[in-house]
């Protein structure tokens, strides 16, 4: 019980503090419970398949608006799936982060296209952990990006809303999506990724970035994290804030989800 008002109340002060350029301290947040999503019915997300201009196939999932109101237009959200979900099913890549879009409540409260694609090989990669770990994109996050954009102009899609998550190397790509297309994304929330090098900090300059991280997490340290804020702060940039969660593994936190603060947050950022 203690926890969860420990999460509720940082909760409350993030949707206060996240323009803040000091980097935030989260204790008593537990990892999400892996089953907290399993009653979603995935049949909620579209099945499709598109194939990029190089030829690469790339099978993905998209939740639409429940009840879109003709003539306006919604947010585009990318979601992409950690190592877990490389294949070709499409529904592997509906992990714990896609499913909550489908929530209920979710979805009343965020009406928006969610798409989820499916990468068939590793989206991010990365080297052992060391005091340079970095990320690096792989042919196959050109194409998902390459289908956002089919998808935005085939949509009744917000252009300026377009956003990108994800956790673990969905946290990675969505950390690495802006440097190879700067001027699709309103805003990003990587979740226990590892950033790129500190070559492509001007990049960010201008994007709001909320990154998630714990600090026990030794699969994907957070100091590939705490590395690229810094530097995107000396380059200049305002508006990315890294979370950093006190002694939580590799997982996503607790307090995502019940808790409105990261997607009030989300929503709220237009690309200029």
């Amino acid at each position: 019980m203690r926890n969860r008002h420990l999460a509720f109340a940082f909760g409350l002060l993030a949707a206060c503090t996240l323009g803040s350029a000091a980097a935030e301290q989260v204790v008593g947040v537990a990892p999400l419970a892996k089953e907290v999503f399993a009653s979603v019915d995935i049949r909620q997300f579209e099945t499709g398949s598109f194939t990029s201009a190089g030829g690469v196939v790339i099978p993905y999932r998209l939740l639409r608006p429940t009840a879109p109101k003709a003539g306006e237009t919604y947010p585009l959200v990318i979601q992409f799936h950690g190592s877990g979900g490389i294949g070709r099913d499409n529904s592997s890549q509906l992990d714990r982060l896609a499913r909550s879009w489908a929530m209920p409540e979710v979805r009343q409260q965020y009406p928006a296209y969610v798409l989820v694609p499916q990468f068939p090989e590793r989206s991010a990669n990365y080297g052992p952990a060391s005091a340079d770990q970095h990320a690096e994109a792989s042919p196959v996050l050109s194409a998902a990006l390459e289908l956002a954009n089919r998808i935005a102009a085939d949509n009744p899609v917000d252009t300026t809303r377009i956003y990108a998550l994800g956790f673990s190397m969905g946290g990675s790509a969505a950390w690495l999506a802006p440097t190879l297309q700067p001027d699709l994304l309103a805003a990003i929330v990587p979740i226990s990724g590892i950033a790129p090098a500190n070559a492509d900090a001007a990049t960010f300059r201008n994007l709001p970035v909320l990154a998630m991280h714990g600090t026990a997490d030794d699969e994907n340290p957070i100091t590939a994290d705490r590395r690229f804020v810094a530097a995107i702060r000396a380059a200049g940039g305002e508006q990315v804030q890294l979370r950093e969660y006190d002694a939580l593994p590799h997982a996503p936190p607790a307090d995502i989800h019940p808790g409105n603060w990261w997607r009030d947050w989300l929503f709220q950022q237009h690309r200029r």
